[in-house]
């Protein structure tokens, strides 16, 4: 795996000495062209694990908080389940005024810290954030401040890069006036993640990898890159968590 990254990464994402911008500025400027990514394997990978994960009834008459929602990829599908609310919560500006663009009547909280100190506890049945974790400098603040905005059986979608690919150097990157910009990442592994919701009363409900697959074989060959595909393909590349927190849970 530790090969794929580097090779795929250096062969065809970004060139080795590009340095790392900051969330807020980095999806400012990508918030340009976000909406506009045909082709991008992580962007339709995530929106099939998110469907595994999500379900009508966690979202029906229930109150839903996106944390990292960005442009409300997802918006239309929460949409279609007749959340009670939707509230969108993301560090960039530029993100949020195009989700606003296309969800006029959005309540949205531009997040400055990470702890959601104006919000009133017990807020929310659903957290759902996706692509979102690994931009977190501190994880644990994080996850606690979540678990106090969740209500007493509160659920917790996470669906994120897998930290095995950041840790050996992947990165986030866009192209920008055809330069690579690569986004601010902090490598949190699973364990943590899950070790941390655990200790708040939550359990694990489904945790998910998805693997490089024969369905993903037309992504390498559209950048001329099969030998990648045929040396590294059935390693995971992204994860979904589905959390539920009860308090029986000893």
């Amino acid at each position: 795996m530790i090969a794929f990254l580097k090779n795929y990464l250096r062969q065809n994402i970004f060139p080795p000495s590009i340095k790392e911008t900051g969330a807020v500025e980095a999806y400012d400027i990508w918030s340009e062209s976000y909406d506009d990514q045909p082709g991008n394997l992580m962007l339709d990978l995530d929106e099939i694990l998110f469907n595994r994960l999500l379900t009508k009834e966690m979202v029906e008459g229930k109150k839903v908080a996106d944390i990292g929602c960005g442009t409300g990829r997802y918006w239309t599908n929460i949409l279609k389940n007749k959340p009670l609310t939707l509230t969108g919560f993301d560090v960039s500006a530029g993100m949020l005024a195009r989700l606003i663009e296309k969800f006029p009547a959005a309540q949205t909280h531009q997040v400055t810290d990470d702890l959601f100190l104006d919000t009133v506890p017990e807020s929310f049945d659903l957290v759902i954030s996706t692509l979102t974790v690994a931009h977190i400098p501190n994880i644990e603040a994080a996850l606690q401040a979540w678990c106090r905005i969740l209500k007493e059986n509160g659920e917790i979608i996470i669906t994120d890069f897998h930290p095995g690919t950041l840790s050996q150097g992947g990165k986030r990157t866009f192209r920008h006036h055809k330069k690579h910009i690569a986004v601010q990442n902090f490598v949190h592994l699973i364990s943590t993640i899950e070790n941390i919701l655990l200790k708040n009363n939550f359990k694990m409900v489904v945790k998910q990898e998805i693997m490089i697959d024969e369905s993903m074989k037309h992504y390498y060959a559209d950048r001329n890159a099969m030998h990648v595909y045929e040396k590294y393909k059935g390693f995971p590349i992204i994860y979904g968590l589905h959390l539920k927190r009860s308090d029986d849970i000893k």
